[in-house]
């Protein structure tokens, strides 16, 4: 993590010598003295970072290092902060920046002087580093890794020698790998088995690798295991003698003197015409798969090769270039993870009822990861059974247990060791994650604003900045280190979630190495200096007297007292980069913002504050304004002035009880928004005062890729469409006409953005728009209140990559038809109020990928759509507030006359309107059930569907 902040800060030193002016004399010096010294430390960083918690001389050269370059970059923000000083102007202004000539004169000499004494501190670390060179050398050929690896490979021991007795939850997965083994085709074939580190990889791969009809079909095997560092001699020695001792035959003398390539020559020579199975354990990089392939000989016996992994990307690139297959270990479900549980605590007896609460809060915090159950279980076992409190201390501390308990260090390492591998520019963005509260779930682009304004997120060429942390959330998706916690329909993550007990590791790390402080409901003691602090539920234990000048964000989450930045921070903290208030009961706009210059992220979304004061055009720095949910309507004119403003969030939804429907309500947009030329997202701007003038300035906003648009008149669509043409990086547009019946006039548009992924339009069409049918990267569409009178469908259906499709108030025909063909990656429908549509037609071979189909308030619908039995992949249809003639057709009685084309479907919900209430019928009991007299449109907030 020193290398993070040490690299962070040569980023920051480069613009200082663009311009020599401004370094006073000595400044200068200690600056390039500084930066010179950090240089030649940092390729030692990564080396250090990897085996600082295996050193203890190691850890404490680290920790210095990074407090250094911490205080560093204070000093030079700091030296910034009296450059950018605004002194106003005319005769105020000039005496004004007398006054403060006199006063940076004075304090650029104390900043020289605080640099000498950083400078001397780092000599005096430069002596250290000499010392300790001989022992990053040893790390850097590898020899130091076994200090790194031990614990890993001891519980690798453990999961080769696990009788299958001590194991639950496999049975399928052992199955289903030995018949793909012994069933598969005749080529060589990689089975991969992914998954988080203690998910049991190396335990499923070695039952498999046991199994009875496995060692029959197989004569060749070899078990070679992957360390971090490995070393690619040492493995192919490894491979020559287990496959000799295999076929009792007497090992190679010779092999300890030979090439890699002669290695892997011998190899191949000797599998070439032989069917073999090797298992290659715990696969950390590509290069390791990339090193050894060639050796094992694609052959024509049916050979095969298990591949274990943490890290998904490896499990699919080998799969799929061999023709394999992939099996992603998912966590044990809630009973098998108790039957897990009892087996290690009470040695396969049942748990006592008093300590029944206590177990199944632990489980929770497992998530059904075996190891850590194991683990902790081997902690409780050795409780007294009759002492509840002692039960209770492991439940409500696990992170102090983690950190202290030996039983717990096997655990620990095998997570620590994921983390550990991370490349130096995903540590600091993995860590951020402990700031969130425990089970939270992170939203893809709030985390990804947040890692943008804390300087994570490193430029390449090519790429903005959003791509590259995109693929920085991607690579930690990958690995295992984050779990997806909701997708869209096209496969897009928009929430994550981190593992209970990889957050409590990295609380640990963060609070070990300073790098954010999390305060919850009990008296925390704050360290002496905080980078970063997340208070969690109350503001009331928060008591700092301590200087806040090093303070770079804070966070505030379900705090339910009003927020007083200047009670809990009297000094100021002049250097914060982030504020997020974000659900705190604010009514007004915090002023102590006002002089915050380096603050990128400010958030007050969901407070009830209404008005933005006019010094915010002060914050020249910031990069996002999220004022979703928020009371405001309007924003002054010196927002104009945030040229480096990424994010301009200023909408809310209100829904609409009896249309069961969300109205949204945004801004009155400035009429020189064009100015703000960095802008990405735009939403949601009021259109309708502004007229045509307004809507050509949108044309200016070239960077573009969100833009949502409320209150637009039909006599603006062709200015619109104008502006619209020079947006070629839009991503996603969102138009709602000024009333429901107010066209929305886009045929105007001649050359759509070519990169449109999501299109919303709300509003009267007269006909579809002509280029829709160009989009070829649209994935999603939502129409309402278009109210065609032709079939969209066979316009639509050939959109090649379009995944959700949603259709209100849309068709006023009575046929819609599904043709042939059509549709072929669509997985979600909707289809909603259409009043007049009387028959749906489906086609075989239609809507070949369909997942999710809804049909919604089409009182005239008679019949279940025909050819609905072709569609096979259909997982959740929803019949809502439908004719009763249609519904009572699906019944599997005397009326069942369509019953069997629904039959295939694993879950079907249906309601019908009545005159004095809805009907909920279950199609597996037979029953019709009177659930209320509630009117159909407060039924999502009744709950789930019945089945």
């Amino acid at each position: 993590m020193a290398e993070s902040a040490v690299k962070f800060l040569l980023d920051k030193l480069a613009p200082l010598f663009e311009n020599e002016l401004q370094l006073l004399r000595g400044v200068r010096e200690e600056i390039l003295y500084l930066r010179g010294e950090l240089e030649r430390m940092t390729a030692f960083l990564r080396v250090a970072d990897a085996y600082e918690e295996s050193d203890a001389e190691l850890k404490v050269w680290v920790k210095q290092l990074r407090d250094i370059a911490h205080e560093s970059e204070d000093v030079l923000d700091e030296f910034t902060l009296l450059q950018a000083h605004d002194h106003g102007e005319g005769l105020y202004g000039s005496i004004h920046k007398l006054s403060c000539c006199i006063k940076n004169t004075k304090a650029r000499y104390r900043i020289a002087s605080e640099l000498r004494a950083i400078n001397s501190r780092i000599k005096k670390i430069s002596e250290v580093h000499k010392r300790l060179r001989h022992k990053f050398n040893m790390a850097e050929q590898g020899s130091s890794s076994k200090s790194a690896g031990y614990l890993l490979e001891d519980h690798r021991g453990d999961a080769l020698l696990l009788e299958k007795t001590d194991i639950v939850g496999i049975d399928e997965p052992i199955k289903q790998m030995v018949g793909r083994l012994v069933n598969g085709g005749s080529g060589r074939e990689v089975v991969s088995v992914a998954g988080m580190g203690g998910m049991g990889k190396t335990t499923l791969a070695k039952q498999v690798y046991d199994a009875a009809e496995v060692k029959k079909h197989f004569k060749l095997r070899a078990w070679i295991t992957f360390t971090q560092s490995f070393k690619l001699a040492e493995l192919l020695k490894d491979i020559v003698q287990q496959l000799h001792q295999a076929i009792r035959s007497p090992v190679p003398q010779e092999i300890n003197s030979m090439s890699t390539n002669q290695l892997k020559t011998i190899i191949k020579d000797f599998l070439q015409k032989r069917r073999y199975l090797i298992v290659l354990d715990d696969v950390w990089h590509l290069y390791g798969w990339d090193a050894l392939k060639y050796a094992l000989p694609n052959n024509i016996y049916g050979s095969r090769v298990i591949l274990t992994t943490r890290n998904a990307d490896i499990a699919s690139t080998t799969s799929t270039e061999s023709g394999g297959e992939v099996y992603t270990l998912e966590p044990l479900p809630p009973v098998e993870s108790w039957e897990l549980l009892c087996k290690k605590t009470f040695q396969g007896n049942s748990c006592p009822p008093h300590l029944e609460k206590i177990c199944n809060s632990v489980l929770r915090k497992c998530e059904g990861l075996p190891l850590a159950i194991v683990a902790i279980s081997g902690v409780l076992a050795a409780k007294d059974k009759r002492r509840i409190d002692e039960w209770e201390i492991v439940g409500h501390s696990l992170g102090a247990e983690i950190e202290g308990n030996d039983k717990l260090q096997d655990l620990k390492k095998v997570l620590s060791l994921s983390f550990n591998d991370l490349p130096y520019y995903l540590k600091s963005c993995f860590l951020y994650l402990s700031i969130f509260p425990e089970d939270h779930l992170i939203k893809h682009m709030r985390l990804i604003r947040l890692w943008m304004a804390e300087g994570f997120i490193e430029e390449k060429q090519g790429k903005t900045l959003e791509e590259v942390a995109e693929d920085y959330l991607n690579e930690l998706l990958n690995r295992s280190m984050i779990q997806a916690a909701e997708t869209t329909a096209d496969g897009r993550v928009t929430k994550f979630r981190i593992h209970d007990l990889f957050r409590e590791i990295i609380i640990s790390k963060t609070r070990n190495q300073n790098f954010a402080t999390i305060a919850k409901e009990q008296n925390v003691t704050l360290p002496e200096k905080i980078r970063r602090l997340s208070i969690h539920n109350t503001l009331q234990y928060v008591q700092t007297n301590r200087c806040a000048s090093q303070l770079r964000s804070l966070f505030m989450f379900t705090v339910a007292e009003k927020p007083s930045l200047q009670r809990l921070f009297p000094a100021g903290f002049a250097l914060l980069n982030v504020l997020d208030l974000q659900s705190t009961p604010l009514n007004v706009f915090p002023v102590e913002v006002v002089n915050l210059y380096f603050l990128k992220y400010l958030s007050l979304r969901d407070t009830r504050v209404k008005t933005i004061p006019r010094f915010i055009g002060k914050l020249q720095n910031l990069e996002t304004l999220d004022l979703k949910h928020s009371r405001v309507t309007e924003l002054p004119v010196e927002i104009l002035k945030l040229q480096h403003l990424r994010y301009l969030l200023v909408y809310r939804y209100e829904f609409v009880p009896y249309e069961d429907f969300h109205s949204t309500y945004g801004f009155k947009v400035l009429a020189k928004i064009g100015a703000l030329k960095s802008l990405q997202k735009l939403c949601f701007i009021e259109v309708n005062q502004g007229g045509s003038a307004l809507l050509r300035e949108l044309g200016k906003l070239v960077q573009l890729r969100r833009l949502g648009i409320v209150k637009m008149r039909k006599k603006d669509g062709k200015a619109l469409s104008s502006s619209i043409e020079k947006l070629s990086k839009l991503y996603a547009l969102s138009i709602t006409s000024v009333e429901e019946d107010e066209i929305i006039d886009l045929q105007h548009l001649c050359s759509p953005p070519l990169l449109l992924q999501h299109l919303y339009l709300r509003g009267r069409l007269e006909a579809l728009p002509h280029w829709i049918p160009s989009l070829h990267s649209l994935v999603k569409l939502y129409l309402k209140w278009s109210r065609l009178r032709d079939d969209p469908l066979a316009f639509l259906q050939y959109l090649p990559n379009l995944v959700h499709l949603e259709l209100c108030q849309v068709f006023e025909g009575d046929t819609l038809c599904f043709g042939a063909g059509g549709f072929k990656k669509l997985k979600h429908l909707c289809l909603d109020k259409s009043d007049e549509l009387r028959c749906i037609e489906m086609e075989v071979g239609t809507m070949p990928c369909i997942e999710n189909l809804i049909i919604r308030r089409c009182k005239s619908l008679e019949k279940v759509p025909s050819g609905i039995e072709h569609l096979i992949k259909l997982k959740l249809l929803k019949f809502f507030d439908m004719p009763e003639k249609l519904i009572k057709t699906l019944l599997p009685h005397e009326h069942g006359n369509d019953y069997w084309k629904v039959a295939h479907v694993p879950e079907v919900y249906v309601t019908y309107l009545r005159e004095f209430g809805w009907e909920v019928f279950s199609l597996e009991g037979l029953s019709e059930t009177q659930i209320s007299s509630q009117p159909s449109s407060v039924m999502k907030s009744i709950g789930t569907g019945w089945k």
